[in-house]
């Protein structure tokens, strides 16, 4: 069986934009929660968002690209570039039809296409961008990478909420099998205008703290509700052979994946998060035992907390596995966070170090090993990375060292 590996990370978070940086703060414990500054959210029951700081797309993509991309696609070209340098590799120079990208979406250019709604209602039609077209729609980050790095090999978009960012990865490795030569996967994410506050306001799942300290505790006794946020990762997905064969840095190996539907709620039918942990395990070959550390979902909506608890004590048993929710210090970045999550376990596996989780503590009749406040030095060969989307998408990605 064809295994597959990554070998470059480009990271784009609330804390941090590179590699570095962003590991440097998560391990700080630095929180990049703050009051919404992008536009003015004093009239909405919460304001408070993960917002990417000191980007400027200027410095980093050619002019010609800003007037027809979304922030979104800007932070995603920009990841992508860093993903590349960080394999040492360049896509354009490889045989043609050999390199492709998959990436999630759960909510496209909000941003971009708010703004040409404006200007359609204030203005008149003949004032609406022509990118319009395009920018707003869920593969725009997938084809303007591609573009840019005439990159013509699988491509695809998966929407699937949070989960996304997982069902990309395990996309990206079946191409991977089936004979392309590299992969970029991930997501990068991003809808904090008013018109993309209005949408996640509806799921009735947003914390109406005011407290950066207070408004996303998943798993605590108090949770009420997750903070929404804006990032992503890109990884580079290589085949293994061919990646030891030029030397490159291997970061870990992409071991399994399973992803399953919950049934419609009143179903009256159990959630199939259990299942979707038990797929990946057996996809990876992996015991149980053999897992080191959990990253978990962390919806901060305690009937979900305790959903997605009971489905990890019966995998692995009470307390039996430490768990850790990094994304406390971004915020939940819908298709970003699980890629994001993928980005930061295998620098654990790298390092030998658990990220915490901030401001929460694990209600004790949940049974969690919650790593909390400051990281968790031990080694790390195993990584399960757990993603649920609003609609019932559940995801579970295994991560190895290689």
């Amino acid at each position: 069986m064809t295994t597959t590996v990554v070998t470059g990370l480009g990271v784009i978070a609330p804390t941090g934009l590179g590699v570095d940086d962003y590991w440097k703060a998560t391990l700080e414990g630095r929180n990049g929660i703050a009051p919404i500054t992008k536009f003015d959210a004093s009239g909405y029951p919460s304001s408070l968002a993960g917002q990417v700081v000191g980007f400027h797309a200027a410095d980093h993509l050619p002019g010609r690209l800003l007037p027809q991309t979304d922030h979104m696609t800007r932070m995603a070209l920009a990841a992508a570039q860093w993903a590349w340098d960080d394999a040492g590799l360049d896509p354009a120079q490889l045989p043609e039809f050999s390199a492709g990208v998959v990436t999630a979406s759960s909510s496209g250019g909000y941003e971009f296409g708010e703004r040409e709604l404006r200007n359609l209602w204030a203005k008149g039609a003949s004032y609406v961008s022509a990118y319009q077209s395009f920018a707003w729609f869920y593969a725009v980050n997938t084809g303007q990478i591609s573009i840019r790095h005439q990159m013509r090999g699988p491509t695809g978009v998966l929407v699937s909420d949070q989960a996304g960012g997982a069902d990309a990865i395990a996309h990206a490795r079946r191409q991977i099998r089936k004979g392309a030569r590299v992969m970029l996967a991930g997501g990068v994410d991003s809808s904090l205008c008013s018109w993309g506050w209005i949408a996640h306001l509806a799921s009735g799942r947003v914390s109406t703290a005011d407290d950066p300290r207070r408004a996303y505790l998943p798993f605590s006794a108090d949770a009420r509700g997750h903070v929404p946020g804006e990032g992503g990762a890109l990884l580079v997905l290589e085949e293994e052979t061919a990646a030891r064969a030029r030397g490159a840095r291997i970061y870990g190996v992409v071991a399994g994946h399973a992803a399953t539907l919950d049934p419609p709620p009143g179903s009256g039918r159990p959630s199939t998060l259990e299942a979707a942990l038990r797929g990946a395990l057996a996809d990876a070959d992996v015991h149980p035992d053999e897992v080191d550390v959990v990253f978990c979902d962390g919806a901060a909506i305690p009937e979900l907390d305790r959903i997605e608890a009971a489905a990890i004590n019966a995998v692995f048993g009470e307390g039996a596995v430490p768990v850790t929710v990094p994304k406390t210090m971004t915020g939940r970045l819908f298709s970003g966070a699980v890629a994001l999550d993928a980005a930061a376990a295998l620098l654990s596996i790298r390092d030998g170090v658990i990220p915490p989780t901030i401001n929460a503590t694990a209600a004790p009749d949940l049974g969690l090993d919650l790593v909390t406040e400051t990281p968790r030095s031990l080694p790390v060969r195993i990584a399960l990375i757990v993603a649920r989307g609003i609609g019932g998408f559940n995801s579970a990605l295994v991560l190895r060292a290689a």
